[in-house]
Order: C-alpha cells, then structure tokens, then sequence
C-alpha cells in the first residue's frame, strides 16, 4: 500500500514539474512576442537614460516621481542627456512644459563621438522654446515644433502657455517625418529627397558637416540652459 502511494505521490510531483516548465516557456515565449511586437516602450526610467558621452546621468538633470527635469544648469554645451537605446525608424510620444523664456529640443539620430560636444551637431531637432517670452527675437525656424533650421511648422500650430503640459509626437519611417503639438500634425516632410538635401546644404548646417547623416542614432534631450520638464515618454520601434 504505501508503494502505491509513493508512486502515486511521485506521479504527481512530475506532472506539477512539467506544468511549471510549461509555464516558463509560455512566459519565455510570451516576453519574446511583447519584444518583437512593436510596444510602447516606457523611457521614464533614470536605467534609459546617461548624459551625452558620458555613462550615468549628470547632476543638472533628475528622473523621479514620473517627471523628467532639466535644471538648466549646463548652458548650452555638454549638458544634454541620450537614451540608452539606438532607434532608426520609430514613433516617439511624450509631454513637456517649459520655464519663461526657456530653450529645449529632442532629437533623434544622434551620433555619439567625443569629436562631437552636443547632439545637434549630428541629430535632427524637434524645436521647444518659449515662443511669446524669449529674450531675443526668433526666426521662423527657431520657433517650437519646427524642425530647427530646416522645417517650418504650418498653421495648424498651437502652443500652450509657459508652464502649461503640451503633447508632442516624432515619427520617423523610412524617412517620411512628421512633428506633432497638441494633438495636430504640424510638420511633414521626406528625409530622402532633393528638397531635404538642399535645406541641409545650405545655411545654418555648413557649420555641422554630420548633421543629419545618420538615419539610426540615439534619441536626446537638450540642456540649453533653462528648466524644463518632461513626463509620459515613450518610443515603439516602427
């Protein structure tokens, strides 16, 4: 009798291994779906982000309680932070608000090299500034949601007042780009096109002979000086 039930108690304890190996590759299959399924990937973590250049995050930026904050405090030079993580064709949503007469931008793309000090020698940038408050007047194409010195934003532009959370939206796929602000698509326009490459070759960016050569890079966020805040940041891989 009690070989039988030692059997018995034996058949058992194989039959709950199998299961529980069963649901390890379930689990092992499932995160290899989630992976390779395009998902919303959540960078509001201080592990997705260290300084340009640089292994760990600089002191002039902070990550905590779902915010992502600039202090300003590295001027304009030096100071920005990259994601950990390199994307080429990719759609990144994220809220952002900005000190009085404050200057920002994200990019994408950026190469990082120690010939470079910032990532807009290389990346392309989604302009954020205090439009109405800045100190000095601006350009057209240093105004917020263009893509600076390139791209004019059109009329469906709207810009919620300093301090005040707007939405923004970068696509890039295979070379078709789209800036969005507060819920309209305000740029659009094709990287791999004659047009882009006559804006590229002329003004600002003879200056800079890597900018916007990389159609894979990091993604940045910029320090140029002011406060600045960032929350609900996500990237998919497109």
């Amino acid at each position: 009798m009690r070989r039988i039930v030692g059997v018995f108690c034996l058949s058992i304890m194989i039959l709950a291994c199998k299961e529980e190996k069963k649901k390890e590759v379930n689990t092992v299959v499932s995160e290899e779906i989630t992976e390779e399924s395009n998902e919303w990937v959540s960078l509001m973590d201080v592990s997705h982000w260290r300084g340009y250049n640089q292994e760990s995050l600089p002191s002039n930026w902070k990550i905590s309680d779902g915010i992502i904050e600039c202090f300003g405090a590295a001027g304009d030079k030096g100071g920005d932070i990259i994601s950990m993580k390199q994307y080429d064709n990719f759609e990144l949503s994220l809220e952002w608000k900005i000190s009085e007469g404050g200057n920002s931008g994200v990019f994408y793309h950026v190469v990082e090299d120690t010939i470079y000090h910032s990532p807009y020698q290389t990346g392309p940038e989604y302009q954020i500034i205090d439009d109405i408050g800045f100190p000095n007047p601006l350009e057209d194409w240093q105004t917020t949601g263009v893509n600076y010195a390139m791209h004019l934003a059109n009329d469906k532009k709207t810009l919620k007042p300093v301090g005040e959370w707007n939405t923004t939206k970068i696509i890039f796929d295979n070379g078709k780009v789209q800036h969005w602000l507060n819920g309209e698509k305000i740029v659009d326009f094709d990287k791999y096109t004659d047009d882009w490459k006559t804006k590229r070759n002329n003004g600002k960016w003879n200056d800079y002979p890597d900018y916007g050569k990389a159609n894979s890079g990091y993604l940045a966020l910029q320090d140029h000086g002011a406060g600045v805040w960032f929350r609900n940041v996500k990237v998919r891989e497109l």
